[in-house]
């Protein structure tokens, strides 16, 4: 008979918009977890990410509260009922603690190091995982009928690097950084903004709103970002919520946790 489930260690690598729909499950089903960042995140979703709190020092979306810490003070984080957050790129940690299972979000749109030698039960999140081989499982990311579906054989729909329609528009309400520099704010996420309105400056180099919306997404102030990387998101819908996990977080979300309890079972971990 394996663990019980408040006995069993997830990490997460990533913290991210999506990672943070996984890491809602997981918290809410039970599990210890931890959530692994890099020292500058490049979410854009900031108000709907865990990851925020390496620069913010703590995060709250919906329920669950993420705060940045170090190794010899998780205990002290779970004890609050809070989520750790620990900067490790490279997951050196995962080592160190032997969790019972890795989730990989951080959808690079490929496999970046996590492998079957980090756990006992391996689960990738999108493209660049391929189960068995790399994952135990992987999750489909495409928005579409298998959306959060598990896959044990094979791998995830490739990116097509061409985001989701949202009321009429795709490509077009995304921000790809027209050059580099230092992100200087002139709006914040959930404003109003009007299209050929200036969002946000990268040192003097203005940056135009390609549509009117809402600000959904924006990356962090003051981040340095080279050009050609995406710093924005612009909602055509009006006066939208912002800091809620989206539907397709939650499904990804759900599809995880399936997995978990699924192979957790198989394996005789839980």
């Amino acid at each position: 008979m394996g663990q019980s489930i408040q006995d069993t260690l997830v990490i997460i690598r990533g913290g991210g918009d999506l990672a943070t729909g996984v890491a809602q499950k997981i918290a809410h089903a039970g599990f210890k977890l931890i959530m692994l960042e890099t020292e500058q995140p490049m979410m854009i979703r900031r108000y709907v990410s865990l990851g925020s709190a390496v620069a913010d020092g703590k995060a709250t979306v919906e329920d669950i509260t993420a705060v940045l810490t170090s190794e010899e003070n998780i205990e002290k984080v779970w004890k609050n009922g809070d989520i750790p957050v620990i900067v490790d790129s490279k997951g050196d940690i995962i080592h160190t603690l032997k969790p019972s299972i890795v989730i990989d979000g951080i959808l690079a749109k490929r496999n970046i190091g996590t492998n079957h030698s980090m756990a006992p039960v391996t689960i990738g999140l999108g493209p660049g995982f391929k189960a068995p081989d790399d994952v135990d499982a992987a999750i489909e990311t495409m928005r579409g009928h298998d959306l959060g579906r598990i896959i044990v054989n094979g791998e995830p729909l490739a990116n097509t690097g061409v985001p989701g329609v949202i009321a009429g528009k795709s490509d077009e309400r995304v921000i790809y950084s027209p050059a580099t520099g230092r992100m200087r704010y002139k709006h914040h996420i959930g404003d109003q903004v009007q299209k050929d309105s200036v969002l946000f400056y990268l040192d003097t180099t203005p940056v135009l709103s390609p549509l009117s919306g809402t600000l959904r997404g924006l990356i962090a102030e003051d981040t340095w970002v080279e050009k050609g990387l995406k710093i924005a998101d612009v909602d055509p819908r009006p006066n939208i919520a912002c800091d809620h996990i989206s539907d397709k977080a939650r499904a990804i979300g759900g599809g995880a946790l399936d997995a978990v309890l699924m192979l957790g079972r198989q394996k005789g971990i839980l």
